[in-house]
């Protein structure tokens, strides 16, 4: 085999190695961030009484939460709450927008 058609293998090699690592890359860049999720568009955990992804009852829920990319939890733009105040997305669960029991 001549060195043209080993380089050309081996390049070959490592291109088909650097695309099948990459979604594992991007699975490694998301964090769960609580309270941006709309009614039943969760990605899992809405709380007592629900099962897992898509069972969140009300939007933004605060104890639902979904995949977003690393980092951007607190930036997405979430209109006001009821009484004006800012809404943000957390790390961790929080007691707003709970549906009510």
């Amino acid at each position: 085999m001549s060195n043209t058609v080993k380089s050309a293998a081996l390049m070959g090699a490592v291109a088909a190695a650097l695309t099948l690592s990459a979604p594992m890359a991007q699975a490694q860049e998301k964090e769960k961030c609580f309270g941006v999720a709309l009614a039943g568009q969760n990605d899992c955990a809405a709380g007592p009484g629900t099962t897992c992804a898509g069972t969140s009852k009300v939007d933004y829920q605060g104890n639902a939460w979904s995949l977003v990319d690393a980092g951007t939890c607190m930036e997405i733009d979430l209109p006001a709450m009821a009484d004006g105040s800012a809404r943000m997305g957390a790390l961790e669960a929080l007691d707003r927008d709970l549906p009510q029991s």
